[in-house]
């Protein structure tokens, strides 16, 4: 391990990071168009650094332009790199200006790479007695791995040493440039051996020690892999060279001059106006421009405890164009929770903490909920004065529980972030805070413990509760600054967030706090019939097997499977014992016993555990319904997710899921209506991809299984058979989730030629799924991402990976991407409309639940016929498409029946 007591040089790789923030994070740019992702990218992860490290001396390294010596050894060296883009090119100037402005070393070296250029530095620095951190998103530097220097992946924070590199890798950091000649690398075009992966190189390596062990034995390795490998003697050495980082380049800067310089607060200012990097700008104000780095001011929130402070509030909340809200309580479930507080800003660092229930023995008198209405009610319930929260929904549903009915909710960062890039990072202030503000919140528990010791926020000193409370609503206002003017220059994409999302907050509220009532005997029931099955499934294993043992037991399970009964492993885990996870069950059930037992014995056990026992301890003891949690920014796709309980996850095709429904139950008097949508994402491919044949049988109302089959196997529609329907739609929907042949094989129990044959036969009779299919993977690798019908993105950071199997899944991702995150939107469309309907209407219906492409409604049996049809109408005019949008309507005591 490097000695803390060493001075430090932390190197960074700036080419390798440049291509990962231009294709990680959004298209950003500024008021004029100018790109500007990357720099904002590489710039925000150099800050980051340099203030968790404050090394002694630092240099960022980017490639020079032109060819280097690799070249000249081998002039096919990354011959079939594409050029860079046009929008990362315009933002290398730029970047390089800011980085000098910071005051940090910038190095790039004619006739080298910038690995070349860090290598050299580092091993220099190791002479005089340096520790090295290499921040890199490249693996080839692990090559340079030692005791005295270290790579961190400032994207995702992982350090890695040597044995990080052993860890992962499984050889040595000394084995490493062995291990890339072995792979050689497509994107540099380092030839290798073809065929040739990380698993084959390491495991290689780990058998002859390093690359000349493996050529002297090359003759021992069968196969294919040692033909290919035979034949590949011969370029090896050249492909160890191009892959061997160069330690000894004559530099133009030495170590000493690496130290960091003072900054240039003029250039900066100027850099930050043109770039609109509002929040960096900021921080200069008031500054004098040639002074030292900025002092660190904090800032001082106020707390209102008497009402001539909450006046003063109040004038200020009315002056306000957007008011930063939150509310503070102590409990995390809506339907619990107490409100102990709230906090509001106006301006950024312009914030207090109205405080309504702290009860610990020595807090101050504070202003009761109804004197903080008789002043700010009319400001929380109007909606025309805009408020900006983050997760509102839960501060809208915590208030409802309290008689207050919060309006004018505008803006939500939360939503912000996710519908700017869902799947840039996770969606949670904190985290968005530090990303794109550059700024560490408190943390909860900095304030109320944690573990067994954690108190409520009610029992948090004042003191503490203030600086919390107050810097949340404070941030969310500063981080709203940040993304709404990005996102208003992505027209359809603040068109969707402005008309889906925001209203979206306001009607999932209402949908939670309806809840759904539960028959608990008859899950009470259920349970004791499920327990005797689940008996009966071990008995019958142990029969199998010979003997008792533990069912739940993975070590017990490898032991029985892969030792006592000798079945074939199909994969192992990352500790090299056989799996037994799911997916390997089910192919292994396919011809042996026990796998598919055990798989009977975990679904019912998780059925019972998640379902059947937990949801009668989920009934809330006041309305005594079951009130989960649905959540907008979880799904990439758009789609909604549910959390306690999870109502997405409750089986349907099996009998015991079913009966799960039935406990799932309408109030007296009234009846469940479940109204979905048919073959919603099939219904959309045909409108993407115009294809007249799937579109026609669409529009004129047939079964379009039978009508997939009657096309792929050349017969009448009448003549189609109930195996054929089902080969077809197993083609249907399994194209939609990219689906290869392979997978098809497998699914319908069938050779792969043949099912090679049915995808053949389909795309020959619908050649528009297939260019649509086609284009879309081109265009996903040509702009980085895929959009919805309704201009949701969803980025694909893999799509240029050069792992095949990550890339693969990129590309299946953008073909489903579009459809399930359309169908996602048109359900949100038809959920506002519906809601809407309600909401002026004089019926008694209750919207109480979302699942997939259904919607649940609690109806008074009186209603029901005034009801079906106005719902039917909303859900089929949610979008106009080139095909019809069908809704099934049914009505049933329980969910089952209205199934």
């Amino acid at each position: 391990m490097p000695s803390e007591n060493k001075p430090l040089l932390v190197l960074v790789d700036g080419s390798s990071y440049l291509y990962r923030a231009f294709h990680a994070l959004p298209p950003l740019t500024n008021r004029s168009g100018q790109p500007t992702g990357a720099v904002f990218g590489v710039v925000r992860m150099v800050r980051k650094l340099l203030e968790e490290q404050q090394p002694d001396r630092v240099a960022v390294v980017f490639d020079a332009k032109g060819k280097t010596f690799r070249h000249k050894l081998y002039k096919e060296y990354k011959a079939n790199r594409p050029p860079m883009p046009e929008d990362l090119q315009v933002q290398i100037e730029p970047l390089h200006e800011l980085i000098k402005a910071l005051g940090i070393p910038l190095l790039s070296e004619p006739g080298v790479e910038a690995d070349d250029v860090i290598g050299t530095l580092a091993r220099h620095a190791i002479d005089k007695k340096y520790r090295v951190l290499i921040s890199t998103g490249d693996k080839d530097l692990a090559q340079l791995v030692n005791d005295e220097i270290t790579l961190i992946n400032t994207m995702n924070n992982a350090h890695m040493n040597i044995d990080g590199v052993k860890e992962k890798y499984g050889i040595s950091p000394e084995q490493f440039i062995d291990y890339l000649a072995l792979m050689g690398d497509k994107s540099d075009n380092i030839p290798g051996v073809p065929g040739v992966g990380p698993k084959t190189a390491s495991k290689w390596l780990q058998q002859f020690t390093d690359l000349a062990g493996v050529i002297d034995n090359a003759s021992e390795i069968k196969g294919k892999i040692g033909e290919k490998l035979r034949n590949s003697i011969d370029q090896l050495p050249l492909s160890r060279e191009l892959a061997t980082i160069k330690c000894d380049v004559e530099l133009n800067a030495s170590l000493q001059e690496l130290k960091r310089g003072k900054r240039d607060n003029r250039t900066l200012a100027r850099l930050y106006q043109e770039l609109d990097f509002t929040t960096w700008l900021d921080e200069l104000d008031g500054v004098n421009e040639l002074s030292d780095p900025l002092i660190d001011e904090r800032t001082e929130y106020q707390v209102i405890l008497t009402k001539q402070q909450l006046k003063a509030w109040a004038k200020k909340l009315k002056q306000a164009n957007l008011i930063g809200f939150d509310t503070e309580t102590d409990n995390l479930d809506y339907m619990q929770a107490n409100l102990v507080g709230m906090s509001f800003a106006v301006n950024a660092g312009e914030a207090a903490y109205l405080p309504i229930a702290h009860d610990y023995p020595t807090a101050p008198k504070q202003l009761t909920l109804e004197e903080v209405l008789e002043e700010i009610g009319s400001i929380l319930l109007n909606p025309n004065k805009g408020k900006v929260g983050h997760n509102l929904k839960y501060d809208q549903s915590v208030l409802a529980q309290h008689g207050v009915n919060l309006a004018g909710i505008q803006h939500d960062t939360m939503l912000q972030s996710y519908v700017f890039n869902s799947t840039a990072s996770r969606h949670d202030l904190d985290t968005l805070c530090e990303l794109h503000l550059g700024h560490k919140n408190i943390k909860f528990e900095e304030v109320a413990g944690k573990g067994v010791k954690q108190i409520t926020f009610n029992q948090v000193s004042l003191d503490q509760a203030v600086d919390y409370a107050a810097e949340d609503a404070d941030m969310t206002l500063q981080l709203h600054h940040f993304f709404w003017p990005q996102l208003e220059k992505l027209s359809k994409q603040s068109k969707l967030y402005q008309d889906i999302e925001i209203p979206m907050v306001s009607v999932l509220s209402r949908i939670e706090r309806n809840g759904v009532l539960i028959d608990a005997q008859l899950l009470k029931k259920q349970s004791k019939q499920l327990s005797k099955k689940i008996s009966k499934l071990e008995k019958q294993a142990h029969v199998i097997v010979g003997h008792p043992f533990n069912l739940d037991s993975p070590k017990q399970l490898q032991q029985i499977l892969f030792e006592q009964l000798e079945l074939p492993i199909i994969r192992k885990t990352p500790k090299g014992q056989p799996s037994t996870a799911e997916d390997v069950l089910q192919e292994l059930a396919q011809d042996y016993e026990l796998p598919q037992l055990i798989l009977n014995y975990r679904s019912l056990k998780k059925l019972v555990s998640t379902y059947i026992d937990k949801l009668p301890q989920q009934v809330c003891p006041t309305t005594g319904r079951v009130h989960t949690s649905y959540h907008q920014a979880v799904a990439s796709t758009g789609r909604l997710s549910s959390t306690d309980p999870n109502l997405q996850n409750i089986p349907i095709r099996t009998e015991e899921g079913r009966r799960i429904r039935q406990a799932f139950v309408a109030a007296d008097q009234h009846v469940l209506l479940a109204a979905d949508y048919s073959q919603i994402e099939l219904r959309i491919m045909a409108h993407l991809s115009k294809d007249e044949r799937l579109t026609a049988a669409f529009t004129q109302g047939e079964d379009v299984h039978a009508a997939t089959a009657a096309e792929v196997f050349g017969i009448k529609l009448n003549d189609v058979t109930k195996e054929q329907r089902r080969a077809a739609k197993a083609i249907n929907f399994g194209l939609i989730y990219g689906m290869s042949a392979f997978g098809l094989a497998k699914q319908l129990n069938i050779h792969r030629s043949a099912a090679q044959e049915y995808v053949d036969l389909y795309f020959d009779r619908y050649p528009r799924v297939k260019n649509y299919m086609d284009d879309t993977r081109k265009l996903a690798h040509q702009q980085g991402f895929v959009e919805t019908l309704f201009g949701r993105r969803l980025y694909l950071p893999e799509i240029e990976s050069r792992n095949a199997q990550r890339r693969q899944y990129a590309e299946r991702t953008a073909i489903n991407a579009p459809m399930q995150g359309t169908a996602a939107d048109i359900i949100k469309r038809a959920m506002i409309a519906v809601d809407q309907w309600i909401a002026a209407s004089d019926v008694d219906v209750k919207m109480i639940m979302q699942v997939h492409d259904e919607l649940v409604f609690e109806v008074a049996q009186a209603d029901i016929d005034k009801v079906i049809p106005e719902i039917i109408a909303r859900m089929a005019a949610a979008a106009s498409l080139a095909v019809p949008l069908e809704v099934d309507a049914n009505v049933g005591a329980n969910w089952d029946q209205a199934h």
